[in-house]
């Protein structure tokens, strides 16, 4: 598969808001992040469907959100697409997408926790090189971290990006090599059934948020009954498990999966739906180490 790296993101650069999962609850949210963006020095365009809701989803329809999503990518005034929140409702989608349309246009697409299935997809059918970032509705529209902040734009704009956990808990040491590949737990695991796992080796980094520890078993179990994902992931990145409800039963549960893999597997990385996050290229290769506490890119992921 030919990997796709987008333009990289410059001063004056349209980046448009879009929304394809949860609907937007606070209107004013998605102008005080177009009020932000605008503020830095960029243009901002905001979708149709940040305005527009059906049930608890964003736009008045699944239809109406595969409209804008692709129109976000036939859009040449539009630069980088920034996802306005997560939720739920890209899972709905993804088999009315055209692919083709992100392949033949590739530009930034940025976001996180329900967006990791359209991360993921878009790699697997397009090779389309994305960030798992901070997002409109929560992070731009909230008085966002200054870290939050210049890891998005150092991202973006292709600086020397550092993924370093702090606090770092080893549960295995080691080093492995592999593209940086995963996300949103939950949001994986729904795609089992769906051919969504890469064909190389994977540094897999997870994160989530509000499940008990009996759920993330389950989850990491049902994706590592997977044989090529359990073949092809060669460490494991634990962001943040935010709101668990027994942390010793999670260290213990990972342990287990330590013993049970023998690959890499280390937390303390700001990967997360709390305040303070890193943006993390999406399909990069990347060095791994455990004891250092590094994740080492070692590729251009814009061009």
């Amino acid at each position: 598969m030919t990997i796709i790296k987008p333009k990289k993101l410059k001063k004056n650069d349209t980046i448009g808001i879009l929304a394809v999962s949860g609907r937007i609850k606070e209107i004013e949210n998605i102008e005080k992040a177009k009020k932000f963006l605008e503020k830095e020095g960029y243009n901002v365009e905001v979708s149709d469907t940040c305005y527009n809701s059906h049930r608890y989803m964003a736009g008045n329809s699944d239809d109406e959100c595969i409209k804008e999503f692709h129109k976000f990518f036939l859009d040449k005034s539009i630069d980088a697409i920034l996802c306005a929140r997560g939720g739920y409702g890209t899972l709905r989608l993804i088999n009315k997408i055209d692919w083709n349309i992100v392949k033949d246009n590739p530009k930034i697409f940025a976001g996180y926790s329900d967006i990791t299935i359209l991360l993921a997809m878009m790699y697997k059918k397009c090779g389309l090189m994305t960030f798992h970032s901070a997002m409109a509705n929560g992070d731009f529209a909230c008085d966002i971290e200054e870290y939050t902040k210049n890891s998005f734009f150092d991202a973006l704009e292709g600086k020397t990006v550092k993924i370093t956990a702090e606090n770092v808990k080893t549960y295995k040491e080691g080093e492995a090599e592999g593209i940086l590949w995963g996300g949103n737990l939950s949001s994986l695991v729904s795609l089992c059934g769906i051919d969504f796992i890469p064909e190389e080796n994977i540094i897999l980094f997870l994160e989530d948020l509000n499940e008990p520890v009996y759920k993330i078993d389950k989850m990491l179990t049902q994706l590592f009954n997977i044989d090529k994902l359990k073949r092809n992931v060669k460490g494991i990145v634990l962001g943040e498990f935010k709101n668990i409800d027994d942390i010793d039963w999670f260290d213990s549960l990972i342990e287990e999966f330590s013993l049970r893999l023998n690959i890499p597997i280390s937390s303390g990385y700001k990967i997360t739906h709390n305040k303070v996050k890193d943006t993390v290229p999406y399909g990069v290769k990347v060095i791994y180490n455990t004891l250092q506490g590094k994740i080492n890119i070692r590729e251009e992921y814009v061009k």
